[in-house]
């Protein structure tokens, strides 16, 4: 079958060519089916496929168009990552007791989007309760990278980011708390915007069976992806927002400005690793690339700085704090063995893998005083970014690794220029943005020596989402960005 000139544009692009009547909303969607129909029987990203009524969206859409109707997404074909609730579809979080459960309304974020005219083609894969950057379940099975089918796509929100490397429209949404924007994005070459902590409600982002009700789990996020890094706002602005239940009573949202408009005038710290969980050679060879192209037009470019802070300590009390939060939905025999573990740890045991541990029992007096850390480290932050707009470091240490599917992720390895690391390590650097709740873009960076993406991750400041989209976008628009998988290239 020829190649598509529509599969793998820009939903900006494909906007354009909405309003001028070269494509219609059908047409567009006819495409992300027929891909989704010739190539996802290798990839397993769409779990819950809802074509009936995309297709039916997509009429709706061109009869709008047709009378003049602008709004953000219409007529552009999108998939949700399974965890958001969808009226009449399910919504299972992976776990097989919740396989048919099917909410009876949208989630908030869903509904803005069908308001903004975004045609959903149906659900992305998952891991278990989201808790992997690995997405397979047993409902649905395993979702492979469309770079290398052996290899994962990341996660949890992997099925989103191998859908929008396999061309199955130009937006999915995510959301993350351990990487999961941004950690599928990096594996699969895409753009993932995790945005500020409660910046975009996720009433309806909920575990099920529990009612769609505004709450907030800390440090949990919601957020777009996309192949450009110049849709990730499109998107964001249909999300964010005050929920109307709660915080809409009496606030609006009124983001500032990007600092900054050319690459010349940005201030960065660019970090390429740290000792506690270095980037392998691919990854700092990217980023060295980055910085002297950045140099060359004329940005200003520090490559470490006192400001910056510790990042074993901020690493161990994100590890803490997250595990105290996740920990409280771990079934009671693990707990039992928890409270073992740590009953049994040195004082002097400052590793990463203890903090986890020790962030399952936590009492809520030890959560208070973990609190008052992460105020003292947003405090450090913000005068950060008195002196910087905007932080570049890793996303994880390694491009995509072959599947590993085996049941304790804490014996799990991952292998980093020849030495071995402990698997959930990892969250370590997309941790340092998610624990002070600060806006973080990832942007792909091209392929490694094996032909796998590669990327980082900015980090801006709190509440100023629009710097990070920016220099994405400007460095997008400078030295390219997504990728095509060869694989897939029809």
């Amino acid at each position: 079958m020829a190649k598509s000139q529509w599969s793998f544009k820009s939903a900006v692009e494909l906007s354009a060519a909405l309003s001028t009547k070269k494509v219609s909303a059908v047409e567009l969607t006819q495409d992300a089916i027929g891909r989704i129909e010739r190539h996802d029987d290798k990839i397993n990203a769409i779990c819950v496929r809802d074509f009936d009524r995309a297709l039916s969206a997509a009429r709706e859409a061109d009869a709008a168009l047709a009378r003049g109707e602008r709004k953000p997404l219409l007529g552009l074909p999108l998939t949700v990552k399974e965890s958001y609730n969808v009226a009449g579809l399910p919504t299972t979080w992976g776990w097989t007791p919740q396989r048919d459960f099917k909410p009876a309304e949208d989630a908030l974020s869903i509904t803005r989007v069908k308001g903004a005219g975004g045609v959903i083609l149906g659900k992305t894969n998952v891991p278990v309760g989201l808790g992997d950057w690995q997405s397979y379940n047993e409902i649905y099975g395993t979702t492979n990278n469309p770079f290398d089918l052996g290899r994962t796509p990341g996660g949890s929100s992997g099925g989103s980011s191998a859908a929008l490397a396999a061309g199955y429209g130009p937006l999915s949404l995510g959301s993350d708390i351990g990487g999961s924007l941004r950690v599928p994005a990096f594996h699969c070459g895409v753009y993932a915007h995790k945005p500020t902590y409660n910046l975009c409600p996720t009433r309806g982002h909920t575990p099920p069976p529990f009612p769609a009700i505004p709450m907030e789990r800390d440090m949990a996020v919601i957020g777009p992806m996309a192949r450009s890094a110049a849709d990730l706002p499109l998107l964001l602005e249909v999300m964010a927002g005050p929920d109307p239940l709660d915080l809409g009573v009496g606030y609006k949202l009124a983001l500032p400005d990007a600092r900054h408009h050319k690459l010349r005038d940005f201030r960065l710290l660019v970090i390429d690793g740290d000792p506690l969980l270095p980037a392998n050679a691919d990854v700092r060879g990217a980023i060295e690339k980055l910085a002297q192209q950045l140099t060359s037009l004329g940005a200003s470019v520090a490559r470490e700085s006192p400001l910056f802070p510790d990042f074993r300590e901020a690493s161990r009390l994100y590890m803490r704090m997250l595990m105290s939060f996740l920990g409280a939905f771990l079934p009671p025999d693990i707990l039992a063995g928890a409270r073992a573990g740590a009953a049994q740890l040195s004082p002097d045991d400052k590793s990463l893998a203890a903090e986890r541990l020790r962030g399952m029992t936590s009492t809520h007096q030890s959560w208070v005083f973990d609190e008052g850390a992460r105020a003292g480290l947003r405090a450090q932050w913000r005068q950060l970014f008195r002196t910087f707009d905007a932080v570049i470091c890793p996303i994880m240490p390694t491009p995509a690794y072959p599947h590993d599917h085996s049941p304790e992720q804490e014996k799990r390895r991952i292998n980093i220029d020849g030495k071995d690391f402990v698997y959930p390590d990892q969250l370590a650097w997309p941790g340092i943005a998610t624990l002070t709740g600060l806006p973080a873009t990832a942007v792909p960076l091209g392929l490694s020596k094996d032909g796998l993406p590669v990327g980082v991750q900015i980090i801006g400041p709190f509440l100023e989402d629009r710097t990070p989209l920016k220099l994405a976008e400007l460095i997008e628009r400078e030295f390219g960005g997504f990728v095509p998988p060869k694989m897939f290239d029809d």
